[in-house]
């Protein structure tokens, strides 16, 4: 064996006769390849910056949620004092003071989307959640079993789970979606996000607990009979009031519903009178004997434009103007995933949104020419600087006609025009044909696949729809979902509320078919916010033809004059919380069951309370404690005051009687009812 080996030339030795030329050329090579990789590296895709994007915000929100429940529960209030200076105390803290305490046991009756519901059977996709949230809550375990390892981007097994029979308004065959149960179904929507949580925490205060206050939660997708049909629901809050009337020394509920639960809880009180089958058999005088008094809160109880929209082209004006800025995250196929069309696949089997269609018709809403709102100015104040005095001395707004009794209108033309100057073609029989979607469609469309060129192009060409529209258009856009709404709701006005057909459950959450109970003790709030742009009216469009869309959106280019303009991103705004109008809100207690009148025999006490909205002064007072919102409301501290103060035995009148900062008394007289 040989002492002696023979070394291994190194791979970076230069063999002694190469050529400087071939160094030279090869390092370029090589820095040519290395540049490449270092490009390719770099190439960012529009699905990388989505993923980024998304990433960035849940590691944000998740960041300071975890600092928010780290920090001490007096720090936030300790640095808010030290900028604003003292804050008030809460509503329950106060009023312990004052001596109130625990006395009528209350009931919470949460509105649409703000209760939790969950997953008690479901497909394959969604093995592993079976009672976890696919509705409310952090949705984490939803993301984690959908959108996780094993199952690739899942979005659509949530929605097929969210969804009900297109047919039916049921349970589709094999999902079993249940109402999460007891306090925490809808006292936070989401972490950090309260609905009812403050109004309990403060009743707490003042000797509140679980055996004196009930959620009634409900499927709040689900027709309300529907509740009692699948669920027995309304049987269970029946009993439930019995039971906490019996177990409180006999002092009767105080009943709080908020949103579209004060829809339901209409129903609830006819159907608690009605006999067997159809109702719950409790007697006609079964009102009287367990509630003290209904305090609504944002209630639409003749309906909103909003819900038009929603199920018209699944929008509302924050989704058109995101629509508009982004058309191709909400348009286009993302991810396989059409976003608002699959929105509207769902939404349409949920029949309870077709209970706020709007009600009464031109009556309330107003028709081509006029509406009850039809002066009104953004700019309260600055509506009081531009009035002027005629020679009598009265006031004489100078605000523009506004035609808000068009609820829809293709068209800012057409929408400020005078009937004279268009042309109107009617779309009722209008022949339907020349199919615009091809077979691919079907998994992800509704109806409007079957509307074809033609039936569009009709609906299009009437220009303007009234109230009195609506209900047609509806019907021929989405014939389904209104046949499955006609058996459940209704959204006329009745000339005799005598009529046996009346005491039909479609009739029983109409304030304007149906008779308040024979209860003359009781009281009935309506208490919103006041103060807030909210969408009355709506200008819309034709999208470009394509496959799979929406053919019809909100013309978010259309904008009035000026910056108080009450039209803004095809959007025309009234006076409301955001979501409902002060029309809506206010009418019934301001005029149709004020004192004695056929809709309110027995001369039920009404109250308006109305809350002036009032932004948060800095981001530390998170969602404020006097706005008028829709839903932060509910932390409203003059609203939770008054709560708090009826449910220890306060009457209407110890309240103050109404209070009221809009027109809704002016704009009622508007309106020719007969009482």
């Amino acid at each position: 064996m040989p002492l002696i080996r023979r070394r291994k030339g190194s791979e970076n030795e230069k063999p002694p006769n190469s050529d400087p030329n071939e160094e030279e050329e090869e390092d370029a090579s090589k820095k040519k390849i290395r540049r490449n990789k270092d490009g390719e590296k770099k190439k960012w895709s529009c699905v990388d910056s989505c993923c980024w994007f998304v990433g960035c915000v849940c590691t944000v929100w998740w960041t300071l949620l975890f600092l928010y429940n780290a920090m001490p529960a007096s720090f936030p209030q300790y640095v808010t004092e030290a900028i604003t200076g003292p804050l008030p105390d809460p509503p329950g803290v106060k009023l312990h003071k004052e001596g109130l305490r625990v006395k009528h046991p209350v009931v919470f009756v949460p509105g649409i989307v703000t209760a939790g519901l969950e997953l008690w059977e479901g497909h394959h996709c969604a093995e592993g959640l079976f009672r976890k949230r696919l509705w409310g809550g952090t949705f984490g375990e939803v993301y984690k079993r959908c959108y996780g390892e094993g199952n690739g981007v899942r979005p659509l097994c949530w929605v097929e789970h969210m969804s009900l029979d297109n047919e039916t308004g049921l349970d589709p065959s094999g999902i079993r979606v249940r109402p999460v149960s007891g306090l925490v179904a809808a006292d936070y929507f989401a972490p950090g996000y309260f609905v009812w949580a403050v109004l309990i925490a403060n009743l707490a205060r003042i000797g509140y607990e679980e055996k004196t206050m009930y959620m009634a939660s409900y499927d709040w997708r689900l027709s309300f009979q529907n509740t009692e049909v699948r669920d027995q629901t309304l049987s269970r809050i029946k009993s439930n009031i019995e039971l906490m009337v019996a177990t409180n020394g006999g002092n009767k509920a105080v009943i709080i519903p908020h949103s579209m639960g004060v829809l339901y809880f209409m129903h609830f009180m006819k159907w608690v009178e009605a006999p067997p089958p159809m109702g719950g058999g409790g007697e006609p005088d079964w009102c009287a004997r367990h509630i003290k008094a209904v305090m609504n809160i944002g209630g639409p109880f003749l309906g909103v434009p909003k819900a038009i929209s929603g199920l018209f082209s699944t929008e509302a004006r924050d989704i058109a103007v995101a629509r508009a800025i982004a058309p191709g995250v909400l348009d286009k196929d993302l991810f396989r995933f059409q976003t608002l069309q699959h929105m509207m696949k769902m939404t349409r089997t949920w029949d309870s949104t077709m209970s706020m269609i709007p009600k009464g018709g031109e009556t309330i809403w107003g028709g081509i020419n006029w509406s009850p709102e039809e002066f009104y100015f953004p700019g309260k104040k600055r509506q009081r600087n531009n009035d002027t005095h005629d020679e009598t001395g009265s006031l004489v707004s100078q605000a523009k006609h506004v035609n808000y009794g068009r609820i829809i209108s293709f068209g800012k033309d057409v929408a400020e025009a005078q009937p004279s100057e268009f042309e109107r073609i009617e779309f009722r029989g209008a022949v339907k044909g020349n199919n615009v979607a091809n077979s691919t469609c079907r998994d992800v469309w509704t109806e409007y696949h079957e509307m074809g060129f033609g039936g569009i192009k009709a609906v299009a060409e009437y220009k303007v729809y009234t109230a009195g529209d609506i209900l047609d258009l509806l019907h021929f856009v989405a014939p389904k979902m209104l046949a499955r709404g006609s058996i459940h709701f209704s959204y006329g006005i009745a000339d005799n509320l005598d009529d046996p057909k009346y005491q039909h459950y479609k009739y029983w959450s109409n304030p304007l078919e149906m008779k308040l109970p024979n209860a003359p003790d009781m009281e009935i709030y309506s208490m919103y916010g006041v103060g807030v742009p909210t969408e009355r009216a709506y200008v819309y469009r034709l999208t470009p033809s394509a496959e799979c869309y929406i053919p019809f959106q909100i013309d978010t280019t259309a904008d009035g004059e000026g910056e108080d303009s009450c039209l803004k991103d095809g959007v025309f705004t009234v006076d409301g919380d955001e979501t409902v109008p002060v029309l809506s809100s206010g009418f019934m207690c301001a005029k149709g069951w004020r004192g004695k009148t056929r809709f309110n025999p027995s001369g039920i006490g009404t109250y308006i309370r109305e809350y002036d909205h009032a932004p948060p002064a800095n981001f530390l007072e998170g969602r404020g404690t006097q706005s008028g919102a829709h839903v932060d409301i509910m932390g409203n501290f003059a609203l939770i005051e008054d709560i708090i103060r009826v449910a220890a035995g306060a009457t209407g009148e110890e309240l103050g009687g109404d209070q009221v900062h809009s027109d809704i008394f002016k704009w009622s007289e508007k309106i020719k009812l007969r009482l």
